[in-house]
């Protein structure tokens, strides 16, 4: 199998490299990833130097790079992981989200339907179905709602992937996931920035009144969540991939002060973002049910596990 990984050098996406290096010995991993400030070849670490693996350093939207990419190389598969992927920065500045969430993708899609390739999988995420109510999971169904410019450029790649299905027939995939957690992440992300703050005895920063709810799952739990779409689900299907793990951010952040025995006062309120969405929660009935996935870790488990991963690291 020769798989292209976009974005392999971030967090999710190299969590899958690792994965495929070390559990698919049938597969050729090319990742493509342009090496912003969110990806790091550490990540990597533990598995390479490796035969089976190649690094191509370009950005998703270039189209010459990713045409010449995929004349060398007959993909059997793509995993699109690369994105621009932080909220408050496409507040700050949406262009770069435009130009590599949505503009990357079609690019990849464009070479994907000139080159062939077997299964093409686009990583999205639940932000795409927007503010849940106080009750309730989103379905796959549910309608895409985005509150950030972020959450918008995710969407449109999403229709973009499905409208490339139905007029060229791509086989595709979109997988949408709730927030993941696990060693490796950027430390600009919440639990990561908690961790590292607290370690420090740095006063933690918390939007609002903290209640916003997330849905959280490990790293490894979403990239073998994905490899079961990859390799069983149905073409042109949306899979869902949660833990039915919801929380609050205080309640998250409290918990990470108590692990790693820091006072509680670390907690400082701030202005909350705008846009903020109340409360995120994924009904994964469809993969559990027809692909046999389910979650391996706890949350209290992985969560301590990854505090004492930051810890050494």
């Amino acid at each position: 199998m020769r798989l292209l990984i976009t974005g392999g050098l971030g967090f999710i996406g190299s969590a899958m490299v690792r994965r495929v290096l070390t559990q698919v010995p049938e597969a050729t991993v090319v990742n493509l990833d342009a090496l912003t400030y969110a990806g790091n070849p550490h990540n990597l670490d533990p598995v390479l130097p490796h035969p089976r693996y190649r690094w191509v350093q370009a950005s998703i939207a270039d189209a010459a790079a990713v045409e010449a990419l995929f004349r060398e190389m007959a993909f059997d598969a793509v995993l699109n992981f690369a994105a621009e992927t932080h909220v408050d920065r496409s507040i700050v500045d949406a262009a770069p989200f435009i130009e590599t969430n949505v503009r990357g993708t079609e690019v990849l899609l464009h070479a994907a339907r000139r080159y062939p390739v077997g299964r093409f999988v686009q990583i999205s995420t639940d932000e795409v179905y927007g503010s849940l109510g106080p009750e309730g999971l989103f379905h796959e169904e549910s309608p895409l709602d985005p509150s950030s410019p972020y959450a918008a450029s995710k969407a449109a790649a999403d229709l973009l992937t499905l409208a490339y299905a139905k007029t060229y027939g791509i086989r595709v995939n979109i997988t949408r996931c709730s927030n993941n957690y696990g060693p490796y992440q950027f430390p600009e992300k919440f639990i990561p920035l908690f961790i590292t703050r607290a370690l420090q005895n740095q006063p933690c920063p918390l939007y609002g009144d903290g209640l916003h709810v997330r849905d959280w799952i490990h790293v490894e739990d979403h990239v073998d969540g994905i490899w079961a779409v990859l390799t069983q689900g149905t073409p042109g299907r949306i899979y869902n991939i949660g833990a039915r793990n919801p929380r609050p951010n205080r309640e998250v952040a409290e918990t990470i002060l108590r692990l790693l025995g820091r006072n509680p006062d670390l907690i400082t309120p701030v202005a909350d973002r705008l846009g903020h969405d109340r409360r995120y929660a994924l009904d994964p009935t469809r993969i559990e049910t027809e692909l046999g996935w389910r979650p391996r870790f706890r949350w209290e488990e992985g969560l301590a596990a990854t505090v004492h991963w930051y810890a050494q690291h």
